[in-house]
């Protein structure tokens, strides 16, 4: 039976993808397909609101998802899987991203609030407590 764990697991990296592509897409209605396609030797910065939360959130994402991955992989690795800490974590991110691209400031705290308790209930698991 697959833990808690392994499955937000593999729900975060599907999430990367659904983040990647959400501001990828945004940027190219910006900048166009072709400088997307390109080399992007030449630097461009996002001006629409859509498309800059898009990046932000990813980049907040990306922020959140390297404590997340370590540990996920020390519970399972450490057989101390079970918990709800990794669940927490993800249904907090999932909500994060259509949260944040709508623009709804204090919606948008708590879902990363929640994502936070994940963690800190992950690290407490794997450290015992």
């Amino acid at each position: 039976m697959r833990s808690a764990e392994l499955i937000a697991l593999e729900l975060s990296v599907i999430l990367f993808i659904a983040h990647i592509m959400t501001q990828a897409l945004l940027a190219r209605a910006e900048f166009g397909q072709k400088y997307m396609m390109g080399a992007r030797d030449e630097r461009r910065t996002v001006k629409g609101v859509l498309a800059g939360r898009a990046e932000r959130a990813l980049t907040n994402y990306i922020e959140n998802y390297v404590p997340f991955v370590a540990l996920d992989l020390g519970l399972i690795a450490t057989g101390r899987t079970g918990g709800f800490g990794a669940l927490v974590w993800i249904a907090g991110r999932i909500a994060y991203l259509p949260v944040y691209l709508l623009g709804i400031p204090v919606a948008r705290f708590i879902c990363w609030l929640v994502g936070i308790v994940g963690l800190l209930s992950m690290l407490a698991r794997l450290a015992g407590a």
